[in-house]
């Protein structure tokens, strides 16, 4: 098994909550994991058919084999199963006692919120952050690195990636949208996808993306709402303060995994990827997973966001810290410009005094500081703790 970081986040959730869910994309590794931290408890899998029928025609005959706690893997497929947890967990609140895991988060939030608020921690595992991957997959160039994203049974098997893809869109991600949607033409769904990825990195216009997809607004934000839902994009918001500036509104749309962006663009190997007009975007994209991760990892909600005004002034990334604002400009050259210094120094200027020395992230090796910026090879954005605010040195 792969080591993950948001095995130390279950260990501390599971001192104060009867119950702790693990969500996220389908192939992230929940299951393995949650088998590996929770190993003395009973295993019990919702997609079994068999087991499945026995909780549904006899809930608590079913329940009563795991009187002492389990591990429910895709909890979202029998509904009732929190409500059940409730009465379980208010008359024995033992701690740590059940884990859910669950790859589609309608089913399994929703009940969570109804049935057992107050009552779970809740974790979201992503694939593999890069601090997280095997030592030979760490020696990747950046391309490389782009192409093969986060999946971890690809680091393992690497040689199988392009059919691994094909399979998980065919199967997992098409399974998951048929599911909560009813979506009976694939063929406009993989194109709406396929328009997404090619998006990564931009802000998100609704419309123009229905009207190329070939379908309604309100059938888009449907879609998309099922693709953020199961962890497969994530919606960058902008900043909400306006330091007296006309902002952009729209967020930005971001794949979660770049390898899986690569796929759907067409892009099979680091060669097409070195000179593909989306190299940037997925660079881009690659790092904004990056940080994502390192606040999933530790339990923490993202809070991050960009910053772009009507005069043109951007930061691709903000988060706070304390009562300041660190601002990020990420570049995919590998080579550190003049321009790139500049973008950097410009990128904290929106917030003033309130801004910390920006980070310069690009696509070279080296890490320093130099006029002012603290320029961050990608690398090292291999995350020492988890925390997307102190990368290694």
């Amino acid at each position: 098994m792969i080591p993950r970081t948001l095995a130390a986040t279950l260990h501390r959730l599971c001192q104060s909550f009867p119950v702790i869910a693990i969500t996220g994309p389908r192939q992230s590794g929940k299951t393995t994991l949650a088998r590996a931290v929770f190993a003395n408890k009973a295993y019990v899998s919702l997609e079994d058919p068999i087991e499945r029928a026995f909780a549904m025609d006899d809930p608590r005959g079913f329940l009563a084999r795991f009187a002492k706690g389990a591990v429910f893997d895709e909890a979202q497929r029998w509904p009732d199963l929190f409500s059940h947890l409730q009465g379980m967990v208010d008359a024995e609140r033992t701690p740590g006692r059940f884990v859910l895991t669950g790859s589609q988060q309608f089913g399994l939030l929703a009940g969570v919120t109804q049935s057992l608020a107050g009552r779970v921690g809740l974790t979201r595992l992503l694939p593999l952050a890069s601090a997280e991957m095997p030592a030979t997959s760490r020696q990747l160039s950046v391309d490389a690195m782009l192409l093969l994203g986060g999946y971890p049974l690809l680091h393992t098997r690497p040689s199988m990636a392009t059919d691994w893809f094909s399979s998980y869109v065919a199967t997992d991600i098409e399974r998951d949208v048929r599911q909560v949607l009813n979506v009976q033409d694939m063929g406009t769904f993989q194109r709406f996808l396929r328009l997404c990825a090619g998006r990564s990195g931009q802000l998100l216009n609704l419309s123009a993306l229905a009207g190329e997809a070939g379908i309604s607004h309100s059938t888009a934000r449907a879609w998309l709402s099922v693709l953020e839902s199961s962890d497969l994009v994530f919606l960058l918001p902008p900043y909400h303060r306006n330091f007296g500036k006309r902002l952009v509104k729209m967020p930005k749309l971001y794949f979660l995994d770049s390898g899986l962006a690569c796929w759907l663009l067409g892009i099979r190997s680091p060669e097409v990827l070195a000179l593909h007009p989306s190299r940037g975007a997925l660079f881009e994209t690659w790092v904004v997973g990056e940080f994502v991760k390192g606040r999933f990892n530790l339990g923490l909600p993202a809070d991050l966001y960009f910053w772009r005004d009507n005069n043109g002034l951007e930061a691709d990334l903000v988060f706070e810290v304390g009562t300041h604002i660190q601002p990020v400009e990420i570049k995919s050259g590998q080579t550190l410009t003049r321009d790139y210094l500049h973008a950097g120094q410009a990128s904290g200027r929106f917030a003033g005094s309130e801004a910390l020395p920006p980070w310069l992230i690009y696509g070279g090796s080296d890490s320093y500081e130099r006029s002012g910026v603290r320029v961050i090879g990608w690398r090292d954005l291999a995350l020492a703790d988890g925390s997307p605010t102190q990368p290694l040195q």
